[in-house]
């Protein structure tokens, strides 16, 4: 089979690549095509676009980029056209992965989802398009369920791929003396920073973030420093602070760590699935008045993904006027020291665990993805 895969972040490069292993084991003889990164290179096939290069975050750097983005978007289209697939496989990059779905409707090319947009918080409208544009959508979030079923659109949940990502990683984890001598990190407890992966928001957030460390000598604050950012804007950001930082072993970082303040995001969800205690940051450049009316735009309550599930305020959130150092040490400080605090937040995790459910979800979707391609190939031809 031919599969045509279009991934335009770190999150969907990731979860990509877990989704193309999982098609190698059904097919072998499996041809890839793709829009993605390094991860999902591993896998074989043939790379089109980088996401080094896909990446354009807020309405600002949309504009400067458009013509950039409209290029790709012709090219895409043409690409497709002449790799003629089986199906093609969007992963989440909802404004970009909507208008290929149209033209590749009308070209009678199948249209898979795996990793819904998310429509729920914003831009409800677009579940027009994926009614008339996807073929079948592979959900990752329990509650995408429902918010799709009021709609009249079914859709296949097939549990969250991080759980899948963080159980491959345990199997082959490095101990932590390892961890801490290969990275030269101090014995210290850890406090994790994780500012997010686009430049941007790590410009915003991490100065911030860093300011906390001098509040708890007590504890090693280390940064994971994102592998399509540059370690010169680190070094920028860091300037006099002693803080290290370590470059992809996000997952080994939060593996020992005590704490972390993290970007919300998929990270948010990685981090409670670790165990590990957390405040959500967020932060933008639009200033707070422009801040309060878009939050009045998003038809959810929370931002990370961890109280999203719960539905509760399971991990503290930090956004925009409240992203400040003196909120951040006063919630860190609860996290490290107030031990009933520590535990209801634990205790949260364990019920977002049941909620997400087990390990598995590239391997749901590849069959699912397979088992319908299977049945389209003996299909009987109409006359």
């Amino acid at each position: 089979m031919k599969y045509y895969l279009i991934a335009g972040e770190a999150s969907g490069d990731l979860h990509g690549s877990n989704l193309m292993r999982s098609l190698l084991e059904l097919d072998n003889k499996a041809q890839f095509r793709f829009w993605g990164g390094d991860l999902m290179a591993k896998y074989g096939g043939t790379p089109v676009k980088h996401i080094h290069n896909l990446a354009f975050m807020g309405f600002v750097k949309v504009a400067l980029n458009l013509k950039t983005i409209l290029n790709n978007i012709k090219f895409c289209k043409t690409d497709i056209e002449a790799f003629n697939p089986d199906v093609l496989i969007l992963i989440d990059y909802a404004g970009f992965n909507l208008k290929i779905a149209e033209f590749a409707k009308s070209k009678g090319i199948k249209v898979h989802y795996y990793i819904s947009p998310k429509i729920w918080a914003w831009k409800t409208d677009r579940i027009n398009k994926i009614k008339k544009y996807v073929d079948k959508m592979f959900t990752i979030l329990p509650f995408e369920t429902e918010f799709y079923k009021k709609y009249g659109y079914k859709v296949e949940y097939v549990g969250n791929p991080v759980n899948d990502a963080i159980h491959a990683f345990r199997l082959q984890k490095q101990p932590e003396e390892i961890f801490r001598t290969k990275n030269n990190l101090a014995s210290k407890p850890i406090v994790a920073l994780l500012a997010g992966s686009r430049r941007q928001e790590i410009i915003l957030m991490l100065p911030v973030m860093i300011k906390v460390s001098r509040f708890f000598p007590d504890y090693q604050f280390v940064i994971s420093g994102a592998p399509s950012i540059e370690k010169e804007l680190y070094q920028e950001i860091i300037g006099a602070f002693n803080i290290p930082t370590v470059y992809d072993q996000t997952y080994d970082l939060l593996e020992h760590s005590n704490a972390a303040l993290v970007a919300s995001g998929t990270a948010t969800l990685e981090t409670a699935l670790f165990n590990i205690p957390q405040i959500v940051c967020y932060h933008t450049n639009m200033g707070n008045l422009l801040y309060k009316i878009g939050r009045k735009l998003l038809k959810v309550k929370w931002l990370s993904l961890v109280n999203l599930i719960l539905n509760y305020e399971a991990v503290k959130e930090l956004t925009q006027s409240t992203f400040k150092v003196k909120y951040l040490v006063k919630e860190l400080n609860f996290i490290l020291n107030n031990e009933a605090y520590r535990a209801n937040i634990l205790n949260a995790y364990k019920e977002l665990q049941k909620a997400v459910g087990e390990p598995g979800a590239s391997e749901k979707a590849a069959k699912g993805i397979f088992a319908t391609l299977q049945k389209e190939k003996k299909r009987p031809i109409k006359e």
